[in-house]
């Protein structure tokens, strides 16, 4: 049977299964989401495999990612990002989580040989997927697990770690983070230099996600290879939000190569969500920085978990519809053209805040629709929904190889 209508079947198959997956998209855009690659640089279920084990290879509907939705979508390759915050940065638990969570995947991907393979080279893809498995690749968001030991570089892309994101939410020993107002380096730490050049030897590809504009810009001229944003928007929807790109920083990455991996949480394409996401960033820095001064004062600290609460309460996230993240390729792609842009969704790491038509892995059909009804061609949506990020990865690797 054609690969077209093998897969269009097992998606089919799993929608009678599953009946709440049944896909809702027109049939032109589940067959292309079925036959095309679709890689996605950014699901965040090992973090929550690691605080509470769900089998994923059965129907989570509590997560956003499971094998039954992803073969509904369509979906080849998932990059499970391995997250450390910057608290476990700062109390030393970060390289044991980042294994722990390593080990989860591996857990997975084990326990369903059938559904699930671990993949460390855009090569094995073609062969690793047949028969409808769902690949598993590993990006390390925030190096915070390196330490301060260049070595753990080889460790993690021994353990599969093919993407390392510089840095998350705070300035680390690498880089400086874009959410913080005081930044350490002014860009990359002269550790964080050393830290690209063994990623561009071992073949890791480097992420400047979560990183500031000074980071971004010294990262992409410091490789030798093309860089990837695994899940950065456009700055031009949401003004004052250094998390998503400039468009100069875009083009920048553009130039050298690399390619600007859309998501779809709200905070991203939403310019009200961004806006409270960089005000939420601001207030708990503070807030941090008066408990600080609390204990040096021996007085009783604050309740951070009430104040995160809240916040949130107060900050509730905005509806958001598909054509925010439809408004986000366009742009995208009438800046640095159609060869450097691709998808990082951020499903699992978002606490739900997605627009309406992408809540999960299902969803790609409701994406490739769009596209279609803006016109793309075929061509064109095949590099969209993977193409792009496997031509990278790819020239990453021969980047490693020279």
């Amino acid at each position: 049977m054609p690969r077209t209508a093998l897969c269009t079947a097992l998606a089919l198959a799993l929608a009678a299964t599953f009946p709440a997956l049944a896909a809702t998209a027109p049939e032109a855009a589940r067959r292309l989401a079925q036959d095309a690659v679709i890689v996605d640089t950014h699901i965040d279920a090992p973090g929550l495999l690691e605080g509470a084990w769900t089998d994923l290879g059965e129907p989570a509907p509590d997560r956003e990612f499971d094998y039954p939705r992803a073969r509904e979508g369509g979906l080849d390759v998932a990059f499970m990002s391995i997250y450390t915050s910057a608290r476990r940065d700062e109390d030393g638990s970060a390289r044991q989580s980042a294994h722990a969570q390593i080990d989860s995947v591996e857990a997975l991907a084990a326990r369903h040989p059938d559904r699930f393979a671990l993949l460390t080279s855009p090569g094995d893809v073609e062969r690793l997927r047949a028969g409808g498995r769902v690949l598993l690749a590993l990006g390390m968001e925030n190096g915070a697990p390196l330490g301060d030991d260049l070595a753990q570089v080889q460790r993690f892309h021994d353990r599969g770690v093919r993407y390392i994101t510089l840095a998350h939410s705070a300035n680390n020993r690498i880089a400086d983070s874009s959410y913080t107002q005081d930044k350490r380096w002014n860009g990359l730490s002269p550790f964080g230099r050393e830290v690209i050049a063994e990623m561009n030897r071992l073949g890791i590809m480097v992420d400047v996600s979560h990183i500031s504009d000074a980071a971004t810009e010294q990262a992409v001229a410091a490789s030798r290879v093309p860089v990837i944003a695994s899940h950065s928007a456009l700055r031009h929807f949401t003004p004052g939000f250094e998390r998503n790109l400039s468009d100069a920083l875009a083009r920048a990455i553009a130039e050298r190569g690399g390619v600007i991996q859309i998501p779809f949480g709200t905070a991203f394409v939403n310019p009200q969500a961004a806006a409270d996401t960089q005000a939420y960033f601001r207030a708990i820095d503070a807030f941090d920085r008066r408990n600080a001064e609390h204990a040096a004062a021996g007085r009783p600290a604050e309740d951070r978990a009430a104040f995160v609460e809240r916040w949130d309460r107060e900050h509730p996230s905005p509806a958001t519809a598909i054509d925010a993240v439809l408004d986000q390729i366009d742009h995208a792609v009438k800046l640095v053209g159609i060869d450097h842009v691709g998808i990082g969704s951020d499903f699992d790491g978002v606490d739900g805040n997605l627009p309406d038509g992408l809540r999960s892995v299902a969803d790609y059909p409701n994406l490739v629709a769009g596209l279609q009804a803006r016109g793309y061609a075929e061509a064109d949506i095949r590099k969209l929904l993977g193409g792009n990020l496997l031509r990278v990865w790819a020239e990453v690797e021969a980047g490693a190889a020279r």
